[in-house]
């Protein structure tokens, strides 16, 4: 058993955010391997389905960035999930745009989202970092982040989500090094 978890907010004017890309790849995922319908639980949208023969969960937080680790820790308390068997996706500017990386554990360099979630289940989890990269201009992060993806930008995105769903099979087997090489030699 795992849980996906996607990161973002649940506005409908943050939907195209670069924030939001965790959110994106949930969908992906759900779409491609037809998961349920979704279903508001847990503080967020909930789907499960199966991924070969491994039951999955699958989570987007209607908790707003910030507090994701609420909706988190209800979901793995009630269906005993290990922190473990969770894979968290959310967007990461120190990751080159359009570039995964996948790691297991670690600090949340600044990620709210990631940080909240650190509060709330320890930091014993894995991580699909999706690359936005870092702001050209005299930009804020906190605007960046929330500014959304330009044309080329959602075509990036928009492929690198399709890259993520055809090797889910290597995700869900946790090896993670050979997830983000696959991904990112596509």
């Amino acid at each position: 058993m795992l849980l996906f978890v996607g990161l973002g907010n649940p506005t409908p004017d943050s939907e195209n955010n670069r924030h939001n890309v965790g959110f994106k790849i949930i969908d992906s995922i759900n779409k491609k391997f037809n998961l349920s319908k979704q279903k508001p639980k847990f503080k967020g949208l909930l789907t499960t389905g199966n991924i070969g023969d491994k039951k999955i969960y699958a989570i987007k937080p209607l908790t707003f960035m910030n507090n994701s680790g609420i909706c988190i820790k209800e979901l793995i308390e009630y269906f005993k999930i290990d922190a473990e068997d969770v894979i968290v996706f959310h967007d990461d500017l120190d990751v080159e745009f359009g570039k995964i990386k996948a790691k297991f554990g670690g600090s949340s360099a600044g990620h709210n989202g990631v940080a909240s979630i650190d509060k709330f289940i320890g930091k014993e989890y894995s991580r699909v970092r999706i690359g936005i990269g870092k702001p050209k201009a005299s930009i804020e992060v906190a605007d960046y982040v929330l500014q959304n993806f330009d044309e080329d930008e959602t075509v990036g995105i928009e492929k690198i989500s399709k890259d993520i769903t055809d090797s889910i099979s290597i995700l869900v087997e946790k090896k993670l090094d050979l997830f983000s090489s696959t991904v990112n030699n596509k």
